[in-house]
């Protein structure tokens, strides 16, 4: 007889709670042919909030107005990570170096928003709804890829699209269901019905005003789910071999991602960010402030890829920040908002060991408003790739309305 996973979702919960011997935590062969990781492909997205420096991040170490402009700050070349003999890694980003060696890294440089602001929490907002320069769009546009993807989520799909943190972010508001988790191991579950506004107007407290509850408008599932997570015991969840999380939110974040992707939850799409990245004073060059998050930032990617084992190679993971600093350090040893940025995209689909996309360069000519990296990809192009190749969404139409994202113009860093 076929069991449904609505049935193993109560039953399970119920039979584990009066077993007095019970497993670290549910495995794939637990849940037999019926699991939903079979097959589903899975979209991470990881926003770097404050505006990261792109050019320390992924240095034009062959260009010699990066050195010109950067005196105190630049990386130098000998610690320059060298990527294809023009672009490098921070020496910081060398956890990352294996995966850019194995081809399942690949970076966008020269990307950003067409939109020109310099405030953190507009350019914040107009990434996540994926209008640029609209203020008056409801939903995110990873909430609207669900929305129009061919297909219907099944009814107990509680944890379909999640986002590591204590309430939903703006990307995950809509009309589908999404759930925000503050902490696996002690079931904080926060978030807002679909059609609230932003919580805050500031980024440093955007999201800091929810409830740490069960969230609103999802359902008996979302309990089910809970109840079943709860019984599995997660606390004693061990990260596979050689996924060595660093400590601190970020870190914590990806660790208890990767778990509830193993704990067949049926994640298809899932949302985390990482703060401290707004360096206007002493930013630093192969130490300092930026160094010590781009150890965090890296080092978390590449544990969660590791941990991830055989389910990395139906998931990809981008990277991305609301746009990024100035070409020139400031007087006070740092950067200022600048405009175009850099991202990466990581999985096992990525055909990567690439950087993609045009280089305008960095001359004073060349520089946009005169101080800027110049955009030449818009993100939507990069997350549009993603949502296209990757999930098999082809209403780009309906995710980044009144934009052409036909598949004719992607930058195929997708297999």
């Amino acid at each position: 007889m076929s069991i449904t996973r609505r049935v193993f979702l109560k039953n399970s919960a119920l039979a584990v709670i009066g077993t007095a011997a019970i497993p670290s935590f549910l495995t794939r062969a637990v849940m037999g042919a019926e699991s939903p990781n079979a097959g589903r492909k899975r979209l991470v997205v990881i926003f770097q909030r404050g505006t990261a420096d792109g050019l320390n991040i992924v240095i034009p170490h062959g260009e010699p107005q990066y050195y010109a402009m950067r005196p105190s700050i630049n990386i130098p070349r000998n610690c320059v990570l060298d990527l294809d003999g023009f672009f490098g890694l921070h020496p910081a980003m060398a956890s990352l170096q294996p995966l850019w060696n194995q081809k399942h890294v690949a970076i966008v440089h020269a990307v950003g928003s067409p939109d020109t602001t310099r405030s953190h929490f507009d350019a914040q907002d107009y990434m996540e709804s994926g209008t640029p320069g609209v203020k008056a769009t409801e939903d995110g546009w990873l909430n609207r890829t669900l929305h129009s993807l061919p297909g219907s989520a099944q009814p107990n799909d509680a944890f379909r699209a999640i986002a590591m943190g204590p309430s939903l972010p703006r990307i995950l508001t809509g009309s589908e269901p999404a759930v925000a988790i503050t902490n696996v191991n002690d079931f904080g579950v926060g978030g807002r019905s679909p059609n609230a506004s932003p919580t805050s107007n500031t980024f440093e407290a955007m999201y800091a005003q929810s409830v740490d509850s069960v969230l609103h408008g999802t359902g008996q599932e979302t309990f089910e789910a809970v109840k079943m997570l709860k019984s599995a015991d997660p606390a004693r969840y061990t990260p596979a071999l050689g996924a060595n999380y660093p400590r601190g939110r970020f870190g914590e974040s990806l660790k208890q991602l990767a778990q509830l992707i193993k704990a067949n939850l049926g994640v298809q799409v899932a949302f985390a960010d990482i703060g401290d990245w707004d360096h206007h004073v002493n930013e630093g060059n192969i130490q300092g402030q930026l160094a010590n998050a781009l150890r965090d930032f890296s080092q978390s990617l590449a544990a969660f890829w590791i941990d991830l084992g055989d389910l990395a190679s139906e998931t990809v993971v981008i990277t991305m920040s609301e746009f990024g600093r100035t070409a020139r350090e400031n007087g006070n040893r740092g950067t200022d908002h600048g405009h175009a940025n850099v991202m990466f995209v990581i999985g096992g689909p990525v055909r990567g060991g690439r950087v993609f996309g045009r280089w305008p360069g960095l001359d004073p000519s060349q520089l946009y408003e005169g101080r800027d990296l110049a955009m030449t990809t818009d993100f939507r192009r990069v997350l549009g790739e993603a949502v296209f190749t990757h999930l098999g969404n082809t209403r780009l139409d309906a995710v980044f309305p009144d934009f052409d994202n036909g598949s004719g113009r992607f930058l195929h860093f997708l297999a």
